[in-house]
């Protein structure tokens, strides 16, 4: 080989060295992320920026998953077989105080639901229409929704007296109301409102005690993220919420294109039935008075610790929710960043 041939040689050896460095260098950190429930309207918040490339742009490859209830989200991220998720913060509350021994107890890192989503909600006909009304009454709920375990903060704010619960599969709930097996029900409001009409009920005919109309300033649905990945790759959390806060400034602004992402994920939804229930998450959780009030993102220090005191009470843990367990701020993106909420 002659000294041209050796020098080409070379080059060419150093070119796939310093590509195959480089290549490495660029390989997008995966994460893990669970959502709390079905790929439904919110869900958009998130598959939105991800088919929109802003996590592959962020360096990150972010496969998202749905889920059956903030409790598997939490569980699923502190066994670790979930970087990060998307989960009620009463849920998250319970498990730091019900695991305090657990290794691995998942973090909030990013307020999305600034106020809780569950309500009361009834037909006209039961003859409800304000809390005290639901003493003796018949409520139903599965035995894991967020209305239903957080009922007791609600009763106490408005003097309610004892109610008899019915437990029932989620698929049940509204059903058994409109069929007039039990009096009342809690849920979600975007979720319970919707499917109480596509069973037939009129809506004029509901009646809806939202829980933060009703004296109960419980935050709700937080993004979640595992403490090993919090301490070994702090930048990539980062990066995650940066990408999440830019596709949900554009979910906010355009909820109905916004939902062809979900659409792209199952394809049996109905759009326009998604879009209204995406627009009921922003208007009454995500852009509310309350996170206008706070910020985007962020958590009020005094309402953090009153809820973690109500959590206590109202869950019957075994220890006291500790907020500065659950929550830190130090991940989150610039305040510019933030600024999402259209006034």
């Amino acid at each position: 080989m002659n000294k041209r041939q050796l020098l080409h040689s070379f080059l060419a050896a150093s070119a796939l060295s310093f590509g195959l460095v480089t290549a490495h260098a660029q390989a997008p950190t995966p994460i893990k992320f669970q959502l709390d429930w079905r790929f439904e309207g919110p869900a958009a918040l998130f598959l939105h920026p991800a088919a929109k490339g802003y996590f592959k742009e962020a360096g990150l490859d972010v496969a998202i998953d749905a889920g059956n209830g903030s409790g598997g989200t939490v569980t699923r991220v502190a066994s670790g077989a979930y970087d990060m998720g998307f989960a009620d913060l009463a849920a998250l509350m319970e498990f730091h105080a019900n695991n305090p021994d657990s290794p691995n107890k998942p973090v909030a890192v990013m307020m999305v639901y600034n106020n809780t989503p569950a309500s009361v909600m009834t037909l006209k006909k039961s003859g409800i229409t304000k809390p005290a009304d639901l003493a003796g009454k018949k409520l139903g709920a599965p035995v894991f929704d967020a209305g239903r375990r957080a009922f007791p903060i609600f009763a106490k704010a408005n003097n309610v007296g004892a109610v008899n619960w019915t437990a029932m599969d989620p698929t049940l709930r509204e059903t058994m109301l409109i069929r007039g097996d039990i009096d009342a029900i809690t849920g979600f409001t975007f979720t319970s409102l919707l499917n109480l009409e596509a069973r037939g009920a009129k809506a004029a005919d509901i009646v809806v005690l939202p829980y933060p109309d009703y004296g109960v300033k419980l935050y709700g649905n937080v993004i979640i993220a595992s403490p090993k990945l919090i301490k070994e790759n702090p930048a990539a959390v980062k990066a995650f919420l940066s990408a999440f806060a830019k596709g949900a400034k554009e979910v906010l602004a355009n909820p109905a294109v916004a939902i062809e992402s979900v659409k792209k994920r199952d394809g049996i939804i109905d759009s326009a039935l998604e879009t209204r229930r995406l627009k009921l998450a922003i208007d009454t959780v995500i852009n509310s008075p309350d996170a206008r009030a706070e910020g985007f993102g962020a958590v009020n220090a005094g309402r953090l610790s009153l809820m973690a005191s109500q959590v206590s009470d109202a869950f019957n843990t075994k220890t006291r929710v500790s907020p500065d367990a659950v929550w830190t701020a130090a991940l989150l993106p610039p305040a510019a960043e933030l600024n999402i909420l259209k006034k």
